[in-house]
């Protein structure tokens, strides 16, 4: 990315949010997925965006059931009760370590809240997170209602990756309903089409105020795959006609929430910013901005593309 689409005299982490931010209005911050960040850097996030900015921040794993790295644990949760794997990753924890995971992460994005700047926690769920049948259905729905409690007031942006949540019609039915009673969003996702069960079906829903659409590309032969690098497994780049599929969705989404927001997670190359650009030249003009620009353009000219835009009613 740093390669691919900023500027080579755009050389600092200062520098490169505020150029993404003369482009963009929000950004999804994943990182936070694998270690908790510093209250200094959530701070410096809200201090280098302008007013209106809005982040998304993608929920440390610990807190959505997800193996973790032994090193990124809070000091504060090393002493808590859990397993480690061969790898040397945490699983298993105990209910204590989970509220403290939501505590620490609570804490450090308080800049973001504080200055206005936060929009919603995505809280992506593993594969083992089921509803192939009643009883799954509601453990995964306390387990839910749990962690929308724990989030206090912070916004919830509820991303399956098991299809059993969606597949059957009734139960998707219950799901949507219940997530409109914790007002918490239902994120749509675009994904491969592959058979196994932790690929998302391309369902469309509002279930609160905020709607969320997440596109990670179609790349069947890389989905299944485990490596360091997030680009190797959504080493993808959509065709124009790919995304106009989405155009009507996405307005009808619109219709039905405050705000709706794409977010393209196809991070090879600068994969990610050509096809934000390019769904947002199909939307037309109910993408603009508040400046009138289209999202991916300066403030003052015209310019390369990131992978995130939002469409307010």
């Amino acid at each position: 990315m740093v390669e691919a689409w900023y500027p080579h005299s755009v050389t600092s982490a200062e520098a490169r949010l505020r150029y993404y931010a003369d482009r963009f209005d929000t950004v999804e911050a994943d990182s936070p997925f694998y270690g908790i960040p510093a209250t200094s850097t959530t701070e410096r996030w809200a201090a280098r965006t302008p007013d209106g900015f809005v982040f998304h921040v993608k929920a440390y794993g610990l807190m959505t059931g997800h193996a973790v790295e032994q090193r990124s644990l809070p000091p504060d949760l090393r002493a808590g009760r859990y397993r480690i794997s061969a790898r040397g990753r945490v699983f298993d924890p105990d209910e204590s370590m989970v509220e403290g995971a939501f505590s620490a992460f609570s804490e450090a994005i308080g800049p973001l809240r504080r200055a206005e700047k936060l929009g919603g926690v995505l809280m992506q769920y593993p594969p083992s997170l089921r509803a192939l049948d009643d009883t799954e259905e509601l453990a995964g729905f306390k387990r839910i209602a749990r962690d929308r409690e724990l989030l206090g007031t912070d916004r919830m942006l509820v991303e399956f990756r098991h299809a059993s949540w969606v597949s059957e019609p009734v139960r998707r039915q219950r799901v949507m309903r219940f997530l409109a009673d914790l007002g918490a969003a239902y994120v749509c996702v675009d994904a491969p089409s592959v058979a196994t069960a932790s690929a998302m079906p391309r369902v469309t829903a509002v279930t609160s105020s905020l709607a969320y659409v997440r596109f990670h590309g179609r790349n069947a032969a890389t989905w299944g795959l485990r490596t360091g690098s997030a680009a190797d497994r959504f080493d993808y780049i959509y065709e124009r006609a790919e995304l106009e599929e989405w155009a009507a969705p996405i307005r009808s989404m619109a219709e039905d929430a405050d705000t709706t927001f794409a977010m393209f997670n196809n991070c090879r190359y600068d994969y990610a910013p050509r096809n934000a650009r390019e769904l947002a030249e199909i939307i037309g003009d109910d993408a603009l901005r508040s400046d009138g620009t289209l999202p991916g353009e300066s403030g003052e000219q015209p310019g390369p593309t990131q992978g995130e835009f939002a469409f307010d009613r």
